[in-house]
């Protein structure tokens, strides 16, 4: 749009109050200069941009927000409400509830000052192995569109800016900063860029993120689709930002559809694109157009002083989140499967008739809440499976607990409740020292995971040349600790004042920069401890040099743990457990080493000895529910073995709380797949490994559940399904005449026949048998839930819009619906089609 449209670009409304506001932003930006104007299109500082005083613009705050607001500093004392990661989000399929968690999010985000949230991730699950498949939502683009939706509304009906990340295309980790993604222009309209066009023009984002990688040869942050797509087709008036560092170059990005580069002060951009603009290389215009979205955003979340002030997010209480969070997570666990021992279904459990329950597995007690990476929050406080279980059956049943296996072989953090300071408190003392070893200042932290971003408690980072952790750890239990660090860079360790070692930790060669916070090299010593014995800790951490003006980054952990018993014996424990109990709960799942921002999965396999110990455990009780705590797909060798498996996904702070709600059958596990559960590894699984710099989606149309059903692949469990506990039947569906624009409604009559109270999910697919294009065996078109009484029937109605039955055409770049006879399909999942009925268009 050019700026001398005064209508189009030079006026806007602010849309954060209850009175619309006419503000002149043009008038705003003809009192900077060019100076001061670009000086806006770069980052102030690493989550936060420059304030300007000449025009009244306060600095904009960003925070990452995919499961839970962090704000401006990674503190544990500085916690945040730890939502359900965004895959047990998906699983709800239920955009309502979605709605109220993006309310919530506006209100933490309130809280810690942040203006705008670094979320919904609405890249799709196009492989299993993607390592940050967790924070994504679902392999299907209307689903991800329908809940992506639903959170951006959330957030910014409370005033808060909701960020779409990250366009478009990056759908793994692997060489991300310079992959290039070849994907042919059908596939990329109808799968990729789906979710950001829904979220864009449908749910009106105020910001999207540029991904770090290339699609068909134009790095995101330069992009084409950035203007002509986004823009011009879409009508995109928000902020467009790079992901953080993904900025490469001056002109070519400031002629581009980017608004901002982040993180700041530094970047390709500032002086640089002063001298652009005066050379005739970007145009100033250009800079102007960037310079009234940042504008408009800052209107829109309150940062300007001649608009409305920042709109206060309506107020959660402590229990009203807490339950919030609880109820979301059960709402997202699926129920895979549910056999019936005895004559009647093993879930859900009944107290009264328990006597002793063994709760077993290395998830059990120290659970996985979040994925690692973005999406990292410190929670006030967790409930663990373990806690849940045993709260709710009470002091009249019995649970033991058995690790059973270990699921990784890396080093823990350090457990906070072992250690204390020099003076006795509870924590480690941590000193900031200059060059000549003088302490310039201290902290008391009561975690042992630390990340400083330039924020030093006070101290100067320009004088900071080393950083040393003081404490002493307790045993708990007899036997061989394991007391190291993770991190990168020089490590001395002393252990009651002897040296342990003295160490250069790096990372291995083309490693992705985020491996160095999410699965950083470690080394550690071995020291014999008596229960009760403790041992002191030093560890010193020498600070490396950065460029001037960047920011200080600063990443380490303590760790320490305690080898008690080998995985053979601590199976053997835990099999003799659940032979004596009337049920086995075991839960199992994945790691940071597994599932992390910043690398891809090896392969599906739970680590370590899992399966054995599944498998070893369902042979000697029958009643064997196995919960799975990952945030992607497993293999599971062992499902036929088992009772009932149990999918929870990272399902937030309440995580032992909503298990034992599910478990006990207060409320029924409420969720359905949002992606395809594979039975094994295979060709049906697209790679994410680049070749020569090259990443081939040449599965086209075919990902997820639309790849088995081409090939014939029957999976483990099919996209959308999962069970609850009562039964239903599904008595019949028609559809409507298309109305004028081309829409038409599904009527679907289902009843409960079970014994209990239940919610059903009707899934609405289509086909076309002889279609004259390449098309899926079926596609995923519309959803909505049925809650009912036993005994009961009820009649739903799904609309479909006509995009549902479009295609992208493209001779004529553009979407087009094909005449013809369509079929609808109704049912439980993308491989449980119960009813059909045809459609003419």
């Amino acid at each position: 749009m050019p700026l001398s449209d005064p209508v189009t670009i030079a006026t806007t409304t602010a849309e954060t109050s209850g009175t619309p506001v006419p503000l002149d932003l043009s008038a705003l930006l003809g009192r900077l200069s060019l100076e001061q104007k670009v000086r806006l299109l770069t980052g102030g500082h690493f989550w936060s941009l420059h304030e300007e005083p000449t025009i009244g613009l306060r600095r904009i705050v960003m925070s990452d927000g995919p499961a839970g607001v962090r704000g401006e500093l990674w503190d544990e004392r500085d916690p945040s409400v730890n939502i359900p990661s965004p895959t047990a989000v998906a699983a709800s399929w239920d955009p309502r509830l979605v709605e109220e968690l993006g309310s919530l999010l506006a209100y933490e985000a309130r809280r810690k000052g942040v203006d705008v949230v670094l979320a919904p991730t609405v890249n799709l699950h196009r492989s299993p192995y993607g390592g940050r498949h967790f924070e994504c939502l679902s392999e299907d683009p209307l689903l991800t569109s329908s809940i992506g939706a639903a959170l951006v509304i959330g957030l910014q009906a409370q005033g808060v800016a909701a960020t779409v990340k990250h366009f478009a295309a990056n759908d793994s980790e692997t060489d991300r900063l310079s992959v290039d993604v070849q994907v042919d222009e059908r596939t990329l309209r109808e799968l990729y860029l789906a979710p950001f066009e829904s979220l864009v023009r449908d749910a009106g984002a105020w910001s999207v993120m540029a991904a770090y990688n290339g699609v068909n040869g134009f790095t995101m942050t330069e992009s084409p689709l950035l203007q002509t797509v986004l823009r011009e087709e879409w009508g995109f008036d928000g902020v467009t930002m790079t992901d953080w560092y993904a900025g490469r170059s001056t002109q070519a990005a400031g002629r581009a559809g980017l608004d901002l580069m982040m993180p700041g002060p530094t970047g390709p951009w500032r002086e640089a694109l002063v001298a652009a603009v005066r050379a005739g290389e970007v145009a100033e215009a250009d800079v102007d157009e960037k310079v009234i979205r940042i504008l408009r955003l800052a209107l829109r979340v309150g940062a300007l002083a001649c608009g409305p002030a920042s709109q206060q997010a309506a107020e959660w209480s402590t229990s009203q989140s807490s339950e919030l969070v609880r109820r979301s997570a059960a709402a997202g666990f699926v129920l895979l499967h549910n056999d019936t021992v005895e004559g009647a279904p093993v879930l859900p459990l009944h107290a009264s008739g328990l006597g002793r329950v063994a709760v077993i597995g290395p998830n059990a007690r120290q659970a996985r809440y979040l994925g690692g990476g973005s999406a990292l929050v410190f929670p006030p406080a967790t409930v663990s499976p373990l806690e849940g279980i045993g709260t709710a059956l009470g002091a009249d049943v019995e649970v033991t607990y058995s690790a059973g296996a270990r699921g990784q072989d890396r080093v823990t953090a350090a457990s906070p409740a072992s250690l204390s300071t020099p003076d006795g408190e509870s924590g480690i003392l941590v000193e900031f020292c200059g060059a000549e070893g003088e302490v310039l200042g201290t902290d008391r932290r009561l975690g042992s995971a630390f990340n400083w971003n330039n924020a030093f408690n006070g101290v100067d980072p320009a004088q900071l040349t080393t950083i040393t952790l003081r404490t002493s750890l307790t045993a708990d239990t007899q036997g061989d600790y394991r007391i190291g660090v993770s991190g990168v860079g020089q490590f001395t360790l002393h252990l009651d004042e002897e040296l342990a070692f003295d160490t250069l930790l790096e990372l291995p060669a083309h490693a992705d920069p985020v491996e160095s916070l999410m699965r950083p090299p470690q080394e550690w010593s071995a020291v014999a401890l008596d229960q009760g014995q403790s041992v002191d800790i030093s560890l010193t951490h020498v600070v490396k040099d950065r460029e001037p003006g960047q920011d200080l980054i600063v990443a380490l952990q303590l760790v320490a743990d305690c080898i008690v018993e080998d995985d053979e014996a601590a199976i053997g424990r835990a099999v003799r457990e659940a032979e004596r109990s009337d049920v086995a709960i075991v839960v199992v799942g994945t790691t940071e080493e597994v599932e992390s921002e910043g690398f891809d999965r090896r392969d599906l396999t739970l680590p370590g000895r899992q399966d054995e110990l599944v498998r070893r455990v369902a042979a000697v009780c029958p009643r064997t529910v196995v919960v799975v705590n990952a945030g992607a797909p497993v293999l599971m060798p062992w499902q036929g073995e088992v009772a009932a498996t149990l999918l929870t996904w990272f399902p937030g702070q309440e995580f032992g709380a909503a298990l034992a709600d599910v478990l006990l059958g207060v409320v029924e596990p409420g969720g359905r797949l949002p992606t395809t559960w594979p039975a094994a590894e295979g060709p049906a699984l697209p790679t994410t490994v680049p070749e020569a710099g090259k990443l081939l989606y040449d599965e086209g149309l075919h990902i997820g559940y639309r790849r088995f059903l081409r090939d014939g692949v029957e999976p483990a469990f099919w996209f959308g399904h999962g069970l609850g506990y009562t039964q239903w039947s599904w008595d019949a569906a028609s559809v409507s005449e298309p109305d004028e624009q081309g829409d038409v409604d599904v009527v679907v009559r289902v009843s409960n026949v079970g014994q209990h109270r239940g919610r059903e999910l009707v899934q609405i697919y289509l086909s076309r048998a002889d279609s004259r294009l390449e098309r899926p065996v079926r596609w995923l078109a519309g959803h909505r839930w049925i809650d009912a009484p036993t005994g009961t029937t009820h009649e739903v109605v799904v609309t479909l819009p006509w995009r549902a039955f479009a295609h992208w055409d493209i001779d004529a770049h553009m979407w087009a619906v094909e005449t013809g006879r369509f079929t609808v399909e109704v049912g439980r999942s993308a491989g449980d089609i119960i009813l059909r009925a045809p459609v003419d268009l």
